[in-house]
């Protein structure tokens, strides 16, 4: 499988993921969702806001990129995140919402990169304001990495909160192969 096609993988990995993840979450209270439960971003809340805000600091980056001009258009026109702990939306269902066409964002602008994209050099400022210079196929491995991890956080509060979000194993979404 090519670079480009385990990005495709990976991002239509995500909105499965994110999918049964939120449905999960709609079983919660909002006060459950938004309680304290001592996670790097406080609540469950907290911690899907940090994904998105995550989502949209990175993907403002990857539109920097000569060929993603227009694909990543509407999500450069998006606010800035204030911070990494931003609650962009206090409610799961607005916040669902967005997470929704995000994914979508996602997944249309990894199937309009070509693989030679994925080797440019993107110059970016972190968060606080350091230069960077890094592989454009790192940087979306890292973003789809970082998604995995924070979501993987949000899991095990489910899971303590008394909400099984099922199978989350990348594996299934592996197809079989039908030649060797």
């Amino acid at each position: 499988m090519s670079l480009k096609g385990h990005f495709e993988l990976l991002s239509n990995y995500n909105q499965w993921m994110n999918s049964k993840v939120y449905e999960a979450a709609a079983h919660l209270t909002a006060i459950d969702l938004a309680k304290d439960r001592g996670a790097f971003f406080s609540s469950i809340l907290g911690t899907l806001n940090h994904i998105v805000v995550g989502d949209t600091i990175w993907l403002k980056r990857f539109a920097t990129h000569p060929s993603c001009l227009n694909s990543l258009r509407e999500v450069a026109d998006l606010r800035n995140p204030t911070s990494l702990d931003e609650l962009v939306f206090e409610d799961l269902g607005s916040l669902s919402e967005h997470r929704i066409w995000l994914d979508r964002e996602i997944i249309k602008w990894i199937s309009e990169l070509s693989e030679s994209d994925l080797d440019f050099v993107l110059s970016y400022h972190n968060t606080k304001g350091i230069p960077a210079k890094k592989r454009y196929s790192s940087l979306v491995l890292h973003f789809f990495n970082h998604q995995t991890h924070h979501r993987g956080q949000v899991s095990t509060l489910l899971s303590q909160a008394g909400v099984d979000i099922g199978v989350t194993d990348l594996l299934t979404q592996i197809p079989e192969e039908t030649h060797v």
